[in-house]
C-alpha cells in the first residue's frame, strides 16, 4: 500500500495516540516530527499531514472533522489492510470517471476517504 499524495491536512483530535499510530503503523506514512502532542507525516510527493492532540495549545483552534481524501496506489489492497486493522468503512466503494473511492471512520471518529484514480 502506498499513499500517493494530497495537500497539507491538519487534524486535531482527543485520540491523538490512536490517530498517530494509524498514520504511522496502518498507512505506513513517514513521520517527520514526533512530539508528545504533535506528529507530522509526509508522503513521497512531499505533502504533509499534521496531527495534534489536546495538549497542543498552538492548534486549539482546529475544529473536529476535516474530511481528507488520500490518493492510494492500490485501492483494493489499501482497503483490505485498513479493514484488517479494524477500520470501519461507510457503505460500499463508489466509482466514477476512472476513480474508485470509499469513505471510512478514522480512529478519531472523523470521516476520511481513500481514492485511486486511473493510471495510479
Amino acid at each position: 500500500m502506498l499513499i500517493l499524495g494530497f495537500t497539507f491536512v491538519g487534524v486535531w483530535t482527543e485520540r491523538f495516540a490512536e490517530v498517530r499510530g494509524f498514520y504511522r503503523d496502518v498507512l505506513g506514512m513517514s513521520m517527520i516530527k514526533d512530539e508528545p502532542q504533535a506528529a507530522w507525516f509526509v508522503t513521497p510527493a512531499g505533502d504533509e499531514v499534521h496531527v495534534y492532540g489536546p495538549g497542543d495549545v498552538d492548534h486549539e483552534f482546529f475544529s473536529h472533522g476535516p474530511v481528507v481524501g488520500l490518493q492510494v496506489d492500490d485501492f483494493a489492497a489499501t482497503r483490505a489492510a485498513m479493514i484488517a486493522a479494524g477500520i470501519r468503512f461507510i457503505g460500499e466503494p463508489q466509482a466514477d470517471g476512472g476513480a474508485i473511492w470509499s469513505h471510512y471512520y478514522g480512529p478519531d471518529g472523523n470521516v476520511y476517504e481513500i481514492m485511486q484514480r486511473s493510471g495510479a
